[in-house]
């Protein structure tokens, strides 16, 4: 593991140079390799491959103002597995004011069948808030 470390280290720099470089394009990009002054890029498809090619050059020279040294750059068109990022589900809280004003509708309201519903509504709510408390 400590062989690799290095080349991992150098691998993930010149990524985060080449996405400040071109921020917008590189984000579905990834760098491959960088041997012998050659830049070897994955990208996921011919459509970013061909407006990448277009910055290539930009790409190159600001590179090279960061220390990198390279001389060619190559594209390798490689299908990504799509990553989706799951969302956490953001759980909204209620203050005690408002729990103890919805305990209050629940309790004062009268029975009625109309009622019935929203009073049980209004207890499963208050349940799931106050286990949650």
């Amino acid at each position: 593991m400590a062989a690799i470390m290095p080349t991992v280290v150098r691998l993930a720099a010149l990524q985060k140079d080449c996405a400040a470089i071109l921020p917008a394009m590189f984000d579905a990009c990834s760098v491959l390799s960088c041997e012998a002054e050659q830049l070897n890029l994955a990208v996921p498809n011919a459509a970013i491959a061909s407006k990448l090619k277009q910055q290539l050059p930009k790409l190159q020279e600001n590179l090279n103002k960061r220390g990198w040294q390279v001389i060619a750059i190559r594209l390798k068109v490689q299908a990504f597995p799509k990553i989706v990022k799951s969302e956490a589900v953001k759980q909204l809280t209620l203050p005690k004011l408002a729990i103890s004003a919805l305990a209050d509708l629940e309790n004062n309201l009268p029975g009625s069948p109309s009622n019935n519903a929203l009073k049980a509504a209004l207890g499963a709510m208050l349940n799931r808030h106050r286990s949650n408390s």
